[in-house]
């Protein structure tokens, strides 16, 4: 009769219990968050209409990376750590959001990141966003424009070793994380919905919801580009369009980062009424065109409509904050 060691036994069965065990950071960050809530917007302009307007309140995920860059962000930085990235390279415009959540996500999990930030003007004290991604440890790297334009070359230059993450966090790893919203709204309003809105940056947001939701998706640039352009922005993010896109140009306000006082005054009663926070590069220019399409009859009776809030409250203009201390 054949006799077995159980010494050995136990030890070999501890040894492949400790190959198998194999703890992702990134996993336990994203399962530490709970989900955010969707919340109903109770203006009596709204009630009485007879919309129903329901916002997914994603502003609350994570204090630094919040948003549609939380959803985003997730798979990318699960194959950062799966392929042994340690740094992250990424690219982003003055007040990018993208470029502060990298920054907060590398500090908060150990990467070592690299902003390549669109205009050799720009100081690390040019704004408050970026004021903030350089205390939390990016290297920020300002170009021109026109080099910026050429982000092969700028890869090859300075990205070394890193994972690259797209411009806006926007690729097919993005699109995964952003589907994840539409089943938590899914069971938490389990009823049929007319509408999904979203702001648009670089398209990523608007291509996953639309991957998933064969409803109406209202997209709202905040950026001066046309119609065709904003389509293709999405589309050739995913390869399944199961919804209608209505995409509504008319309110960037002058295009990407810019405003004027008739958005922030909006915004200023929007909060006082509401008690949720918006910013005046997406938020608010998304929330204006909501409420000017409800006037105009866009949205019917019985109508339920839900919105997307994408974050990005770092990016709060300071006169938004002495307009509400006024």
């Amino acid at each position: 009769m054949l006799k077995v060691d159980k010494t050995w036994v136990l030890n070999q069965t501890n040894v492949r219990k400790k190959e198998i065990v194999i703890v992702s950071h990134v996993a336990a960050f994203y399962e530490n968050t709970a989900q955010t809530p969707l919340q109903i917007v109770e203006d009596p302009i709204f009630i009485e209409r007879g919309v129903k307007v329901y916002i997914k309140r994603d502003d609350l995920i994570h204090p630094n990376i919040s948003g549609n860059k939380w959803r985003k962000l997730k798979y990318n930085l699960l194959e950062a750590e799966r392929t042994g990235s340690q740094k992250l390279l990424t690219f982003g415009g003055a007040f990018s959001n993208h470029i502060a959540a990298v920054a907060a996500a590398g500090q908060a999990l150990n990467f070592e990141t690299i902003g390549i930030i669109r205009g050799e003007e720009l100081t690390p004290d040019s704004n408050t966003t970026l004021q903030f991604a350089k205390t939390v440890g990016m290297q920020l790297i300002f170009v021109s424009r026109t080099d910026y334009r050429n982000k092969e070359e700028l890869e090859n230059r300075h990205g070394k070793g890193a994972f690259i993450i797209p411009e806006g966090g926007s690729n097919a790893l993005a699109i995964e994380g952003v589907k994840e919203v539409m089943q938590e709204i899914a069971a938490q309003l389990p009823q049929e919905i007319d509408y999904v809105c979203t702001a648009l940056g670089t398209g990523g947001t608007a291509a996953g919801i639309t991957s998933v939701f064969d409803g109406r998706v209202v997209v709202f640039p905040s950026l001066k580009i046309k119609n065709e352009e904003a389509e293709q922005m999405i589309l050739q993010l995913t390869n399944v369009c199961k919804g209608t896109l209505d995409i509504k140009t008319d309110y960037h306000f002058g295009g990407y980062g810019k405003s004027n006082e008739r958005l922030l005054e909006f915004i200023k009663n929007f909060e006082q009424i509401n008690l949720i926070p918006l910013e005046q590069v997406y938020t608010g220019k998304m929330m204006f065109g909501i409420y000017d399409l409800l006037l105009k009859g866009y949205f019917k009776k019985g109508d339920v409509v839900v919105v997307i809030h994408t974050g990005g409250l770092q990016g709060r203009n300071s006169f938004l904050d002495e307009i509400k201390r006024k």
